[in-house]
């Protein structure tokens, strides 16, 4: 069969081949660059603990090397500290519970890495990686499907055709994918800029992050942030008014020489700068993630950072939850629902967070206005952007799918657990099917579902003994009869669970559904409902095909005449005619046709490279009233702001 065709290796391109590649299925990468990392500081990606942990599962080790875990966060309102959160350094910190239900919650801790080190983790990884195949200086400029793959056309030092299963762009806020397939990307520019600047030196919080918001000093503007990163180097932003303010060299250096001293009782410490930049956020949401067999992911679908938001984060959630997806797909067939419920789920997340970003700016940038009415309102702002920053509330924790198209058609027979349905489990200790004490979270990615059976004592009994004896013979039968492949693990207790309950997990850790006890039947219409039912052979309907776009069989790029190839390669002939080959390369005839991208690209999209924070420019029209998408109204007016209902 053949591979799946990623465009963009950025870390989310990255990313999805690695774990795609740890569910059996192969890719190719077509990187546009050289396939080398510019380091660069003071560009940077803040990790949630679960993505940083899925990071971690697909073999990238530059995160314990060069990333760094913060062990607090501060927030300073003028002089005064308002808010001091230690944050958690294990993998969960989900165990408190167990001793005191009522004790509070101890958020865990957020890794902050250089992005450059990110990606060369991740390309160090693929290296390892038989299955993924990474091309460098690869253009994309066609896109062709039919009913059975896609065939992508790149340009380069020679001319290339790809056949491949599927196509993802991953091709960050320019995307060429994006374009190519027409939709439209409509949202909010330069919603916040930053002067930001990395630097070696000593400040009086070691290890934790901090908002400092209308510094006393002069100068130093509305709110400065200053983010640890290994040996003694720091990331710091100071926010810019949102139009004007060129940022010379030399006003960045008072800048910094300005704030060090106002943090250090008035006296300049001694500091190495190592890099700086200017940091322009977008917000903008493609109007769709999926035309049949191509879907966008990261910044090709979305662009969002602002108070907290986390762009880059974002994307690897993308990857999360499209990997097992396609893979299931790839190995047994699907329903369209399963591959559509990555739309459904992942859109509504970010335009949730986009319209809570959009809620709270006007409040938290307005100066006046709200503030005067509200009693207390600065220390719910600082809450509010504590919340963003370590990953809590509705700009900053994982998102939830308790509408997701993949829920059970009913709740019988289910009962509450502390995790609502949709919404990521606890990663509580488990024994795995060999005997090891595991981390859920560490069985995840594996395209399979867990289920879960809360057992009370197993952790001091003989696994001999309680592998035949209560309900587990009944569950493991139950388990086997499921209509997809499934793992039972056993835990000691779960947040709000009974003894015996019963949670059924999907690959990307989300939960599905929760019994009191072992109920087949319903367990296993919870099973066939998360695999987005059988799979079906029968044709679009002409409404499915408008919505979803172009139909199956449309060329858009150049002209040509691809034929499908074995395993995904075709050696070209002249005229753009590909024959079949091997191994998911098409070798591109001698006038194959590249003129596709060229009138793509104008008039359309936003331009700037995939980054963390969605650092770009953007080149789009002043009024974008008519790209609203699906739900979503946008407001044409002097500011251009999206409201998001």
């Amino acid at each position: 069969m053949d591979p799946v065709i990623i465009v963009g290796a950025g870390p989310v391109g990255l990313a999805l081949s690695l774990a795609l590649a740890a569910q059996g299925v192969p890719s190719v990468v077509l990187d546009e660059g050289s396939g080398k990392e510019e380091p660069r500081p003071a560009r940077t990606a803040v990790l949630r603990a679960d993505m940083a942990a899925m990071v971690e599962r697909l073999g990238c080790t530059t995160l314990r090397d060069e990333g760094v875990r913060w062990v607090g966060w501060r927030s300073v309102r003028r002089r005064q500290l308002v808010r001091h959160t230690p944050l958690d350094l294990g993998l969960s910190g989900t165990e408190e519970w167990a001793e005191d239900p009522d004790a509070p919650s101890v958020p865990a801790a957020p890794l902050h890495i250089p992005q450059h080190a990110l990606a060369r983790g991740l390309r160090d990884a693929i290296g390892r990686q038989k299955l993924v195949r990474l091309v460098t200086e690869a253009r994309l400029d066609t896109i062709e499907q039919d009913r059975d793959g896609v065939v992508a056309h790149t340009r380069g030092p020679e001319g290339t055709w790809w056949r491949g299963s599927h196509l993802v762009g991953c091709d960050g806020a320019r995307s060429t994918v994006r374009k190519l397939l027409g939709i439209r990307f409509p949202g909010r520019t330069a919603v916040e800029r930053h002067a930001v600047a990395a630097l070696r030196t000593e400040l009086p919080w070691p290890g934790e992050a901090l908002l400092h918001r209308q510094p006393p000093w002069r100068g130093a503007g509305e709110e400065i942030a200053a983010r640890p990163l290994p040996d003694g180097v720091w990331r710091i932003d100071w926010l810019l008014p949102p139009r004007g303010e060129l940022v010379t060299p030399d006003a960045l250096v008072t800048r910094i020489r300005e704030t060090l001293a106002g943090w250090c009782d008035g006296v300049t410490p001694p500091y190495e700068l190592i890099d700086t930049g200017v940091h322009t956020l977008h917000h903008r949401l493609a109007r769709r993630w999926r035309v049949d067999r191509v879907l966008l992911a990261g910044d090709a679908a979305h662009l969002l950072g602002a108070v907290g938001t986390q762009g880059l984060d974002e994307g690897l959630r993308d990857v999360d939850n499209l990997a097992w997806k396609l893979a299931h797909t790839w190995h047994h067939g699907a329903s369209e629902r399963l591959l559509d419920s990555y739309q459904s789920e992942r859109r509504t997340a970010i335009a949730s967070r986009l319209r809570a970003a959009d809620q709270s700016l006007p409040a938290l940038r307005g100066g006046g206005g709200l503030r005067a009415y509200l009693l207390g309102a600065a220390r719910v702002h600082d809450a509010l952007l504590t919340d963003g920053h370590v990953g809590r509330g509705p700009l900053g924790a994982p998102p939830a799918y308790p509408h997701s198209p993949l829920a059970p058609p009913s709740a019988e027979g289910q009962t509450p657990v502390g995790t609502p349905t949709g919404a990521p489990v606890e990663d509580v200790r488990v024994t795995a099917p060999d005997g090891t004490t595991v981390r859920l979270r560490d069985r995840l990615g594996r395209g399979r579902l867990l289920v879960l059976l809360v057992a009370p004592g197993t952790g001091v009994w003989d696994r001999r003994h309680w592998r035949t004896a209560g309900v587990m013979p009944r569950l493991e039968e139950a388990v086997r009869a499921l209509p997809a492949k499934a793992e039972v693990l056993v835990t000691e207790a779960y947040p709000g669970a009974p003894a015996h309950a019963v949670l059924l997990v999907r690959p990307d850790g989300h939960l599905v559904a929760s019994f009191a006890g072992v109920r087949p039947e319903e367990l296993y219409a919870a099973a066939d409902a998360a695999r987005g039912g059988s799979a079906t052979a029968e044709a679009p309907t002409e409404e499915t095909s408008e919505k979803a776009g172009p139909k199956a069989g449309t060329k858009t790029g150049a002209k040509a005449e691809p034929k499908a190839g074995t395993k995904g390669e075709v050696k070209g002939g002249t005229k753009g005619e590909v024959k079949a080959g091997t191994k998911g390369e098409v070798k591109a005839g001698t006038k194959g046709g590249t003129k596709g991208v060229e009138k793509a690209e104008t008039k359309t999209g936003a331009k700037g490279e995939e980054n963390g924070g969605g650092e770009a420019s953007t080149g789009v029209p002043r009024d974008i009233s008519a790209e609203a998408p699906a739900g979503v109204s946008v407001a044409a007016d002097t500011d251009h702001k999206v409201d998001m209902h």
